[in-house]
């Protein structure tokens, strides 16, 4: 099929599987995300933990990649990845993040602004000790985001390490570790026909979370 001007932008389609009234939501959005993410995990969905975080450097350009949610309660909503990483730069310097899931076959969107902060030590190293020997030796192999002049080096490295640590217990490397974005804003989308999407926003004001309907 050749992709041409037109087709990208009749490229569309009409969400009707749901809808989103004040009346059928959580008053607590973390109670309300809960609700989502069991849906999207009663459903089926593939991976339906995984979300876009975007973060910005100092000077505001703007950066995003997916990730995998690792934890939500009331405090936030955490992951894990690389310090050294851009992300893990990007987030020293301005600790402020936006997360955004998208359950496409539910026709449903949760977009989550906050603060940044690091996990302690000790939920970092559970957490590490939880994950396969594969994922823990790659974490210390894997100079995530610098220059590599190729993939063998990378796949030596990791070689290299499986050897070291055969039989052994993995050590939390100390540049990796999580994450936990403590929400301010929360808004969750329903598709509805003809555009008119459902939008409701919960917004943290003097520790309270005052809900609001959003024009689609």
């Amino acid at each position: 099929m050749e992709l041409t001007k037109e087709m990208l932008q009749n490229l569309r389609q009409d969400y009707k599987s749901a809808q989103l009234s004040e009346k059928d939501i959580v008053k607590n959005p973390i109670q309300q995300f809960e609700k989502w993410f069991k849906d999207a995990v009663d459903a089926q969905i593939y991976e339906p933990n995984v979300m876009t975080l975007a973060t910005a450097d100092k000077s505001g350009r703007p950066n995003a990649r997916i990730v995998l949610l690792k934890g939500f309660d009331e405090k936030g909503f955490s992951f894990y990845t690389n310090y050294l990483s851009q992300k893990g730069k990007e987030l020293k310097k301005n600790p402020q993040a936006c997360l955004v899931f998208f359950w496409a076959e539910l026709e449903r969107q949760v977009r989550i602004e906050g603060t940044v902060e690091k996990l302690d030590k000790e939920t970092s190293e559970a957490y590490f000790i939880s994950r396969p020997t594969g994922s823990q030796i790659g974490a210390i192999a894997s100079p995530q985001s610098q220059i590599i002049e190729n993939r063998d080096l990378l796949e030596q490295r990791v070689q290299e390490l499986s050897q070291q640590y055969e039989g052994k217990t993995i050590p939390k490397p100390s540049h990796w570790g999580g994450y936990i974005v403590k929400p301010v804003s929360i808004e969750f989308w329903q598709g509805r026909p003809s555009r008119l999407h459902d939008r409701i926003s919960y917004k943290l004001i003097d520790g309270k979370w005052k809900i609001n309907r959003l024009a689609p």
